[in-house]
Order: structure tokens, then C-alpha cells, then sequence
């Protein structure tokens, strides 16, 4: 059975594109990380309220959603159609176990440089330490750092703590399997508002998925006006659930609106739908084009999972009698492909739009 890890292997980066800056070296920003229009002519808060609302005549607001709500299918529906985005309470991972994993990534990227480079990722690589993988789309370096995990991280964490690797490893596969519940729970509750039958998604349930955690860490930055911690894209997966610390920086980006941020709120996640999920309902769920931005005085951290179908599921968009297809079928493996080489512009090229007349 291919993996994600494979998939990824074909598209192999440049090691400069892997390798995080030294960022306690550093007390100004270099002029590697400045950019020059990072935050699109305007500093990401104004016009918004302190509890990361818009504060426009209907109060548009990322969607907060009870898993536990009778109309929480519609409440998801709604949400995925006009932000591609929402916020998840009583989502069932157990507090203790998210603390503990923001735990351990504190205690990962609180080692000294050179030690995290031990499970630098090679350039053909798909887990471990480095920069963030759409680093080479950009003309300047994001301030942050990331680890990634694909199954078991003990290859990884090994490297890094020879000998105090298994509480790491312990906790991340846990979260795993947590995460992993809770993506089917999602699944199920979309590809019924979509109409996709059980019969024709197998693999849903199975261990036959693609599944990713991301680690994340921003740290504080000397002049975040003009630095940025993660460049504005879209997920390739399904969706993403995403924890976020208790510090802001998430900014999501609605039409005739611009980036609204995404504040953290008390024991909820973040799910964001993706490329894949965008293929698959003809452009009727939108796949979130989003941001991290950077402060002067605190850290951050986030952990994202990443959910998707199998590499070789082919992607076919659901279309309804009188509607046509906005997109040609393919597996998620070409898909990754043509991401790999385009980021923004791989959705314009698999769109069939240009041939309906």
C-alpha cells in the first residue's frame, strides 16, 4: 500500500528549503525573513474585533459548532460553504491529552538548534524537523519551524533523545488515534450533506487514509510587522484539525472581507477544509486559504492533523443532474504532484471551467 511519505518522496526540496533559521540567534529580523508587503497593506487586526470577529453589519464570525447539536450537520454544511472553516467544541479528545501533547512540543522546540537538526528532514523527506514545505513558493523565509509525523515518530525522536524518546512517541501516536476517531466522525457528517454513500468510501474507518501531524512553533519575533509566520495557502488534505495555543495568529481569508482571525477559544479546535475536499464537492465547500502571522511577545505553538483519503482514491467531483463538473478526476497522489510544482495554481490547472460552454 503507497503512503503519504511516498507520495511526497517524488518532489524532493532543496536542503536551503528545509533548514529553519537559528531563531534565538537573532534580535533583529534578517533581511531572509522581512517581507516587504507580508501582511497584504494592512497589519491583520484592523477593522476586527477582540474576539477575532469581523465587526461588519451581520457580524460575521468564524462559525463556533456544538458536535453535540442536533443541527450540527447543517451547522458544519453552512460553515464549510461560506468560510471553509469553524470552530469545534465538545469534539471528544481529551483536554489532558492536548495538553500533554502541546507539552512535548514545547519541550521539542525549546532544544538548542543543533540538537533538533539531528532529525532534519532530507530532501526527499517527509517527517521530522525543518521549514515549512511551501517555503520554496516564496521569496522570503517564514519565521517558524515544524516537525512532522507520519505513523510512528520513533525514527525521528530517536535521533533527538536516544534515550527519553518513548514518552514523545507515546503521546503523538495517542493523539493520532484520537484525531483519527474524530476525522471519520467529520467525514461521515460531510459526505452525507454531500450524498456519498459508505459503499463508495471504504476506505473511511480503515486504516487505509492519509494522516499527518504537524507540529508548529512561532517563535517571538523582533519586528513581526514586517516578518510572516506562515505564508497565506490551502491544505491538499480533506480538512485539517487544527489546536492552537492560547496565542493569536491563525487568520483565515473571506471574500469581501479579507483575513479574519481566528482567536483561540476554551477546548475547541479548528477544522479547516482543504484541496481534496474542494475537488470532491465541485467547488461547493471551499478549501481555506489561510495564514499565520507573528508577535513581538509571546510564542506560539499549533498542532495540526491532516485527514484524507488514500493516495491512489481518485477524486471525482460530485456533481448534481443539471450541473457539470468544475474539475477532471484524479488520485490524490497526482494531485499532490501537481501542488508540489504549483501550490496556489493547482486547482486552475484541473479546473474544466475553461472547457464549458
Amino acid at each position: 500500500m503507497a503512503t503519504l511519505s511516498e507520495a511526497y518522496r517524488d518532489h524532493p526540496l532543496h536542503l536551503n528549503h528545509i533548514i529553519p533559521l537559528d531563531f534565538s540567534s537573532f534580535r533583529t529580523l534578517p533581511d531572509s525573513h522581512a517581507w516587504t508587503q507580508s501582511n497584504d497593506d494592512d497589519d491583520g487586526n484592523d477593522h476586527f474585533t477582540s474576539n477575532g470577529c469581523y465587526n461588519d453589519e451581520d457580524g460575521s464570525c468564524i462559525p463556533i459548532i456544538d458536535l453535540n447539536d442536533p443541527n450540527a450537520m447543517e451547522h458544519i454544511g453552512l460553515a464549510c460553504e461560506k468560510w471553509g472553516a469553524f470552530q469545534l467544541k465538545n469534539h471528544g479528545i481529551p483536554l489532558n491529552l492536548i495538553e500533554e501533547v502541546e507539552g512535548e512540543a514545547k519541550r521539542l522546540f525549546s532544544l538548542p538548534s543543533k540538537e533538533k537538526l539531528k532529525a532534519l528532514r532530507s530532501a526527499g523527506g517527509a517527517t521530522g524537523y525543518g521549514a515549512a514545505r511551501i517555503s520554496p513558493f516564496f521569496p522570503k523565509y517564514m519565521w517558524h519551524e515544524g516537525f512532522t509525523i507520519m505513523g510512528s515518530p520513533s525514527n525521528d525522536a530517536k535521533k533527538i533523545w536516544p534515550n527519553d524518546y518513548k514518552r514523545f512517541c507515546d503521546i503523538m501516536e495517542s493523539y493520532q488515534k484520537q484525531m483519527k476517531t474524530l476525522a471519520e466522525k467529520l467525514t461521515n457528517i460531510i459526505f452525507n450533506i454531500l450524498g456519498i454513500s459508505k459503499e463508495q468510501n471504504k476506505w473511511v474507518g480503515s486504516n487505509n487514509h492519509c494522516g499527518a501531524i504537524q507540529l508548529n512553533f512561532y517563535p517571538c519575533c523582533p519586528d513581526p510587522k514586517k516578518a510572516m509566520g506562515l505564508a497565506p495557502h490551502t491544505d491538499t488534505s480533506l480538512f485539517t484539525i487544527l489546536h492552537q495555543s492560547q496565542t493569536s495568529g491563525l487568520q483565515i481569508f473571506k471574500e469581501g472581507v479579507g483575513y479574519v482571525p481566528v482567536d483561540p477559544q476554551p477546548n475547541t479546535l479548528v477544522v479547516n477544509t482543504g484541496d481534496i475536499l474542494h475537488i470532491l464537492s465541485n467547488s461547493r465547500f471551499r478549501c481555506s486559504l489561510h495564514r499565520v502571522v507573528v508577535n513581538e511577545i509571546k510564542d506560539r505553538y499549533s498542532m495540526a492533523y491532516f485527514y484524507g483519503p488514500p493516495i491512489d482514491y481518485l477524486v471525482n467531483p460530485i456533481v448534481g443532474d443539471n450541473s457539470l463538473p468544475h474539475f477532471r478526476a484524479l488520485t490524490v497522489k497526482d494531485y499532490i504532484g501537481i501542488k508540489a510544482k504549483n501550490l496556489g495554481g493547482a486547482l486552475s490547472l484541473i479546473s474544466t471551467c475553461t472547457l464549458i460552454t
